[in-house]
């Protein structure tokens, strides 16, 4: 039986009727899903009996904490927004942190369900208990940050996630914001809110989150408190948090450049970390209970931005050809204001560029090349407001280069219509395998398996990386699922089981760890379910063309690129393992295995 962790709310808003209804969840639902995305996972599963339009007003929107979220864990202020994704027609979700899902815990709700279309600008708002809507066409237009200042101005007490102008005008790309730089922004759930007319979801909460053990959880978090705060990495995480991985790709020659045409940047140190420490670098940040502190804030001129981070660094830095800190500061801010990721902003003008060199395009009178900054910052604002060029651009790299066509399609870097993040796979067989087989599309956040491959061989495909691939895949979305960061356990290493311990003494229930990975593994399975539904088929398990034809030109890894065939036998080798037909779909034992038949 439950005695904590688990509020067990959830407020279906009804944006169309403007009716609330607060539903109690089971105790198996709960415990079964474990919570954040696996719960949207299973709602999104559940809700839909055929396949769902990204567009529809029936898409809904899933909002949930994971029963750790707002504890005393650290780093645990993690939340998870799910729904069909518009960038890829599949499963999508996005995660934030911050203290956004503190307040919404603290209010007493474990999750929202948004659902149908607002007939104006609304504003969700979660208060002590009670949810309502209020009319938000007084912050509709604002940009981002702009307008989550203005909610708080006029909510007291609150924490806000927010849209901007990217979200509003529908952009796949577009991302959700919270505690001014934090981003849920991957999959364009920001333009399913933008779709339903919600500016903002505003969370005010002062209720406490009952736990089983208070003592055993206080006891817990001390002692990784003195772990993490005892690592001799800390102050340098704290200092340059991930920016140190400028360096370290630029070393294993995966660092995106130039639309990921080579590893390696000849401009690289003006982009790593020690440039931004010293140039533009004022202060960092952390989310809540988090001693890491990973966040840098940075100031160049009037602008004062959360970041950049690496992903940041390296897709509008890099892989745009941009070779000035400075500038990629400006670009981050832009980003920030407008409402759009800046992997797939990155990722996408990149793409825009290579098109204009080789006169693909043409971008009005406007330099596109690769280096330009003014051009660049430009075409953010066009994208976000889809102006000319940009209202292309808006669509993705898939949709774009299915537009543009002239043999464009092999250089649009994205796997299931989501764009590629910051790592060259060319030399990396397993991250390749991890972003090929992402449920939501590549991102190094379901698996970041490049660190197995500069271990092990930079050009092995063994069965070793798929399985290291599977395990990654289970333990990272864990994180999501309990509502926590995974950084306290990837750079300061806390063991695993501690999460498990933490969950048992939070909601009473003994779970060990290895509980907990294969209820993931059955979310993961649960998102290829969804997919599958959606029309996924085994080829869209695969990646662009440039990582098989374009060899790296230059480096130690010269020369080197993914082999077509190698890597189908990979493919089919991680379906096997998974428990999947040939063709990727689940069999019937595997579901049986997993609850799920």
């Amino acid at each position: 039986m439950l005695k904590g962790g688990y509020l067990l709310k959830v407020a279906h808003v009804n944006l169309k009727l403007q009716k609330i209804k607060v539903q109690r969840l089971s105790e198996d639902f709960a415990v079964t899903n474990i919570g954040g995305r696996g719960w949207g996972a299973r709602m999104i599963h559940d809700f839909y009996k055929e396949k769902m339009d990204p567009w529809s007003p029936k898409n809904k929107i899933i909002v949930a904490a994971g029963p750790l979220s707002g504890l005393p864990v650290p780093s645990s202020g993690r939340l998870s927004f799910s729904a069909i994704s518009p960038a890829t027609g599949f499963y999508g979700d996005s995660n934030v942190g911050g203290d956004l899902v503190v307040a919404l815990r603290r209010a007493g709700f474990d999750a929202l369900v948004l659902d149908g279309v607002a007939s104006s600008p609304s504003i969700v708002v979660v208060e002590d208990g009670a949810v309502r809507l209020d009319d938000g066409k007084v912050y509709w237009g604002m940009k981002s940050l702009d307008a989550e200042k203005a909610l708080k101005k006029d909510y007291a007490d609150s924490k806000v996630a927010v849209i901007g102008p990217a979200g509003e005008n529908l952009v796949k790309i577009a991302c959700i914001t919270s505690d001014f730089g934090r981003q849920a922004a991957r999959c364009g759930i920001a333009a399913v809110m933008g779709q339903k007319k919600v500016k903002a979801i505003v969370a005010i909460g002062h209720r406490e989150i009952p736990m089983a053990d208070i003592e055993a959880v206080e006891r817990l978090f001390q002692e990784t408190l003195d772990q993490i705060q005892g690592n001799k990495a800390l102050p340098l995480w704290q200092r340059l948090g991930t920016t140190q991985t400028v360096e370290w790709c630029q070393a294993s020659s995966c660092l995106p450049t130039r639309n990921f045409s080579a590893g390696l940047f000849e401009e690289a140190e003006e982009i790593e970390a020690e440039a931004m420490a010293r140039r533009v670098r004022v202060g960092n940040k952390g989310c809540f209970r988090c001693e890491l502190l990973c966040g840098q804030v940075s100031v160049v001129g009037d602008v004062k931005v959360e970041g950049p981070e690496y992903e940041t660094l390296s897709m509008l830095g890099s892989n745009c050809g941009i070779g000035s800190v400075e500038e990629v500061v400006e670009a981050n801010y832009i980003c920030d204001q407008l409402g759009l990721d800046t992997i797939s902003a990155g990722n996408v003008a990149a793409f825009a560029m290579e098109c204009y060199e080789q006169g693909l395009i043409d971008s009005e009178d406007t330099d596109l090349s690769f280096g330009n900054s003014d051009a660049l910052n430009h075409l953010l604002e066009d994208i976000a407001y889809r102006r000319g060029l940009g209202d292309l651009l808006a669509e993705g790299v898939k949709v774009a280069s299915q537009r543009i066509g002239q043999g464009s399609e092999r250089f649009a870097m994205h796997v299931k219509g989501l764009e590629i993040s910051g790592y060259d796979v060319r030399a990396a067989p397993a991250m390749a395998l991890a972003y090929a087989t992402c449920d939501i599309g590549a991102h190094h956040n379901r698996a970041w398996a490049i660190t197995y491959d500069v271990q092990t061989s930079r050009t092995g495909y063994g069965r070793g990386k798929v399985e290291r691939v599977i395990y990654l895949q289970h333990v990272r979305p864990m994180f999501d699922c309990l509502g926590v960061c995974r950084f306290p356990w990837l750079e300061m290493g806390l063991d695993l089981n501690v999460y498990a311990q933490f969950y048992t003494a939070v909601t009473g229930i003994q779970t060990p760890l290895e509980q907990l990975l294969k209820r993931s593994e059955m979310v993961w399975n649960l998102t290829r379910l969804i997919n599958l539904r959606q029309g996924l088929r085994r080829g869209e398990d695969w990646l662009p063309d440039r990582v098989f034809d374009d060899p790296l030109p230059e480096g130690p890894l010269k020369g080197t690129a993914l082999e077509r065939e190698e890597f189908k036998k990979m493919l089919d080798e991680y379906y096997r393992q998974r428990g999947w037909d040939g063709e990727g779909v689940p069999t019937t034992e595997k579901l049986r295995e997993l609850g799920l038949a």
